[in-house]
């Protein structure tokens, strides 16, 4: 049976830390969860700690010391996922704007669809977003719309944060090139392995605003998706020299 783990960065998410890992846990085909907590005062991690003592098998933890950003978080993840031998690695929010149940539609889609790479896509059917200002939608849409045009790569929702990634992209990726830390970082990823030549299919999702908790979202991460997106389109992407040496 292939392995499977989520990668899910929180901060200050002792409202729905608890729910959101038993809905993962609950699913069929045992998906494994990795929590990456960047020093949350509200007792995050304490309460992830107390739920691994009823999954101690099935539920990871790894605690940073301070905001160090979300993509340094996946990077971690990643890193941690490729050393413990997982074949399917998830990224996902902790907040339930991802339906934990779409994971099942994302590992099929890598596992029997032919993706390398799969996307929860809000923007592939049309606009599919629950309670979200409009101004927020049009700010978002808009944003992979100039990343399609700048970049040619042909992905609705380039900025999704509900991803699978087939163990053989992360390997093959440069993980130590990636320079995008904020939402950024979700562009960055999927051009690189669009680039190296793997298959990007997105899924269509429902993506439902936070209904606890506190939003993340700054103005400075579209900043740095902006002009990040112009470096990448004059950026060569390789392959990890590891990978270029046979190791794994």
């Amino acid at each position: 049976m292939d392995k499977k783990l989520v990668i899910i960065p929180t901060y200050n998410e002792k409202e729905n830390i608890r729910a959101i890992i038993a809905a993962v846990l609950s699913l069929p085909g045992t998906f494994h969860v990795l929590v990456i907590d960047d020093g949350s005062p509200d007792g995050t991690a304490a309460l992830v700690k107390d739920a691994q003592k009823e999954n101690p098998e099935t539920l990871h933890l790894l605690e940073r010391s301070g905001k160090l950003g979300l993509g340094t978080a996946y990077l971690t993840g990643f890193r941690w996922a490729l050393e413990h031998g997982y074949d399917y690695i998830f990224e996902m929010d902790a907040d339930f704007s991802h339906n934990p149940q779409d994971l099942l539609r994302l590992h099929e889609a890598c596992k029997d669809g032919g993706a390398h790479l799969a996307v929860g896509s809000r923007y592939c059917n049309g606009v599919s977003v629950i309670d979200w200002p409009i101004s927020r939608i049009i700010m978002s849409y808009f944003a992979s719309a100039y990343v399609r045009t700048v970049l040619g790569m042909r992905v609705y929702d380039t900025t999704a944060g509900f991803v699978c990634y087939r163990r053989e992209v992360l390997e093959t990726l440069d993980l130590d090139a990636v320079k995008m830390k904020g939402y950024g970082f979700q562009i960055e990823m999927k051009y690189s392995a669009w680039k190296l030549g793997f298959t990007i299919k997105e899924v269509p999702i429902v993506f439902t605003n936070r209904q606890k908790g506190t939003s993340k979202m700054s103005g400075g991460i579209f900043g740095e998706a902006f002009w990040g997106v112009m470096a990448l389109k004059f950026r060569k992407i390789t392959p990890s020299p590891r990978r270029e040496q046979g190791e794994s």
